[in-house]
């Protein structure tokens, strides 16, 4: 396998068969890597460690050491939700492997302060939290098509309801508490790789204010708002993604 590097990145409660749809189309031009999150997928539970993975920086480590092992450079990372964080900091640390970052429904701190628009009050989000602590099986069958969005198609919030059911859920509930109380607003400037902002429509997640103020803080970044609603555009409009990925790549 030969070509320039790109890597796909799945978001919370989902898998790399999320990409299902998108990296495929891409295999002709480049060297495509997936791979799970600790926790999800066909990944090794064995490796979870609590405090490792009590911040971002625990999974932008195991990116980092993918990067490593396969020894790859001038990457295009394309991260999905809270795995565009987790890009962030890893480029920030190791620039030399990433060429570009495609960041899809990115979101540095998801909660409101008086200066900042993340989408959610604080008691917003204790309360996600403590419902999922108490059920998270019911919690995923209820928010993962209030995520998806698009009811006009629920077979895509079936799709990703029965991918938070697949996760391990001690797992699932430690990751949520680590990506929405966050605050990666300040890495965002210590990024020098040149990065790409893609922003759907209609988003309970990450607004777009929120995709404006990531593209406002990368130095080198580019925003583009695409027609695509809800928050996973790689299960909902997968060619329009793919189409806007090729077109800033060149």
């Amino acid at each position: 396998m030969t070509g320039r590097p790109m890597v796909f990145a799945h978001g919370f409660g989902c898998s790399q068969e999320m990409w299902s749809a998108v990296a495929p189309s891409f295999e002709e031009d480049y060297l495509v890597v997936r791979y799970d999150q600790v926790g999800a997928g066909e990944s090794d539970l064995s490796a979870y460690d609590a405090g490792k993975y009590d911040s971002l920086h625990g999974y932008a480590d195991d990116l980092l050491d993918i990067l490593d092992d396969l020894d790859l450079t001038d990457a295009v990372f394309v991260g999905h939700s809270v795995s565009a964080m987790i890009g962030v900091l890893a480029a920030a640390r190791r620039p030399e492997r990433f060429g570009a970052l495609i960041l899809v429904g990115p979101s540095p701190r998801y909660i409101n302060t008086e200066d900042y628009v993340g989408g959610f009050e604080q008691q917003d989000i204790d309360s996600l939290l403590d419902a999922l602590d108490a059920n998270y099986l019911g919690w995923s069958a209820a928010m993962a098509p209030l995520i998806m969005g698009n009811s006009d198609r629920p077979a895509l919030g079936d799709t990703l309801t029965e991918s938070f059911c697949n996760v391990d859920p001690t797992i699932a509930r430690h990751f949520a508490r680590v990506t929405f109380l966050s605050d990666n607003r300040r890495d965002l400037r210590n990024v020098a790789t040149p990065a790409l902002v893609l922003q759907c429509r209609e988003d309970i997640i990450a607004p777009t204010a929120v995709g404006r103020f990531v593209a406002d803080e990368i130095p080198n970044s580019s925003f583009v708002l695409m027609d695509a609603t809800g928050h996973c555009p790689n299960l909902s409009a997968p060619a329009e993604l793919c189409n806007k990925i090729r077109a800033y790549l060149g």
